[in-house]
């Protein structure tokens, strides 16, 4: 099947009986928290055959995979656990049995469905969660990483360095099977916590890759680092990012740094993943200052964009908040996953203007619900406050080397107003009160707020703030007011 030239038609024919199938023969009978969800709400999964039926199942959060005190290991409610005894009896597990032995099809069953790895939610807003993968699995996770691959316009010529960090999470795994599915070469230095700023620039110079991959700021400061010490990286074309949003700005900076170290046409690709859709997307390679949307697998899963307020199912490019449905997956699986991430173009169904590809798109901003605080800067009222929006602004103004937003109280006091403080290091040659005037009018122009003090730092103590080496991901907001 050529997966990204299907016609819409096409691809919601291969959606609705796929969907089908799969709450039928895997869900119903063998997720024991869907199993229960379906008998306490009434709901017939023969009666789901197309996207539009999934309205009827109520929706999964993070909320319900998290332990209490009666179920400490709430998440082993959503792995797939099969009962052999139904499995056994199917009509083509029969005949599967008669023409290869019954040995040989057990082991298919337990390629299929037993746990044999597992990531984990970073737990920066909750407790980490694990999410198992099965043999089934992993080959899926292998195939959306080679559609990755194709996505960004890669070839198997080509060489890639993995600077995301070492660890049981999504991303760097995602990268490691795109590369054995793919056939390219991929080195992963495991990023800052395990090699060093020194140890990626050390390998980037002797692998000589065309691709550097990694968390946007990790990416940006090795880049930079290279470029004072005077390296030349001309091969490099491409940058792919993932881990947290890349605003234009800081991929400019990047793209910036990189030309004057001899390198051309540079393209950056972003990619949206969270743990519990175990896979990833991407954009294909838009030209500069252009986003061309994170381009689906509609044989894999279904995104669904609701009304964060009434949960209510979008039109076709309207705002909301995504929603995901696998179609093919083992392991741990969530149905109709609120994702928490809010995006401002909805999903498209509309070939992209880049690649001509038909598959549908998300397309717009991302930014996540949790990233919005509320600041008590008065006695009287509190201020709802978008920290996606105060991180563009920081990582468009080129004069920033590197920022970092704290949350305290006013004079330690837990009964006291909010202080916004923004630490920086500034971009050389920057003039220190031009630069916070210029950001003290952008925050006010944009989201109407200054911060009550900026400070400033070197770049080292900078790194050391915000964890740049010792984090799975750098803390670019610090809350330390008293938790109620």
């Amino acid at each position: 099947m050529n997966w990204d030239r299907l016609t819409v038609p096409e691809q919601r024919r291969i959606q609705n009986e796929k969907l089908h199938r799969y709450l039928t023969e895997v869900i119903a009978p063998f997720s024991p928290y869907y199993k229960k969800l379906f008998a306490e709400h009434q709901i017939d999964p023969r009666r789901i055959k197309t996207v539009e039926d999934l309205r009827q199942l109520p929706f999964t959060s993070k909320a319900d995979l998290l332990p209490t005190s009666e179920q400490p290991e709430k998440f082993r409610e959503f792995i797939i656990t099969p009962d052999l005894s139904v499995l056994k009896h199917r009509p083509r597990v029969i005949a599967e049995t008669l023409l290869r032995g019954r040995s040989a099809v057990e082991r298919r069953f337990e390629r299929e469905y037993r746990p044999i790895f597992l990531t984990a939610t970073t737990g920066r807003s909750s407790l980490p969660v694990a999410f198992a993968y099965t043999d089934h699995d992993m080959r899926n996770l292998r195939t959306s990483g080679a559609r990755l691959i194709q996505t960004f316009g890669a070839t198997t010529e080509m060489r890639g360095v993995n600077m995301f960090p070492y660890a049981p999470h999504l991303a760097f795994w995602q990268v490691v099977f795109a590369g054995l599915e793919f056939g390219m070469l991929l080195v992963s230095s495991g990023g800052g916590k395990v090699m060093g700023t020194d140890g990626n620039i050390s390998l980037i110079e002797k692998i000589k890759p065309e691709a550097l991959i990694g968390i946007p700021t990790f990416v940006y400061h090795v880049i930079r680092e290279a470029h004072a010490q005077g390296h030349k990286w001309p091969q490099v074309t491409k940058l792919v990012l993932g881990g947290e949003r890349s605003p234009q700005g800081i991929r400019r900076k990047m793209v910036g740094l990189l030309q004057q170290m001899g390198a051309g046409d540079v393209r950056v690709c972003g990619t949206y993943g969270f743990t519990e859709g175990r896979m990833a997307w991407g954009e294909c390679p838009p030209p500069p200052g252009k986003w061309s949307g994170y381009h689906l697998f509609p044989d894999l899963g279904i995104f669904e964009v609701i009304d964060p307020e009434t949960g209510d199912v979008k039109g076709e490019g309207e705002p909301g908040e995504l929603v995901y449905t696998p179609l093919d997956a083992r392991g741990t699986v969530v149905m109709r996953y609120r994702t928490g991430d809010y995006v401002d173009g909805g999903v498209t169904w509309e070939p992209c203007p880049y690649c001509g590809r038909t598959v549908p798109r998300i397309v717009g901003k991302i930014g996540r619900a949790s990233n919005t605080k509320e600041l008590q800067f008065g006695k009287l009222k509190g201020t709802l406050v978008n920290f996606d929006n105060l991180q563009q602004i920081l990582d468009d103004t080129t004069e920033i080397g590197e920022w970092q937003l704290e949350i305290r109280k006013a004079h330690d006091d837990p009964h006291d107003v909010d202080e916004l403080i923004l630490h920086l290091a500034p971009a050389n040659g920057a003039n220190m009160e031009q630069l916070k005037e210029k950001v003290r009018t952008q925050f006010q122009t944009e989201v109407e707020l200054t911060p009550n003090r900026i400070e400033v730092h070197s770049i080292d103590d900078m790194l050391k703030r915000i964890k740049l080496e010792s984090s799975l991901k750098e803390i670019r907001v610090l809350d330390t007011r008293p938790k109620e």
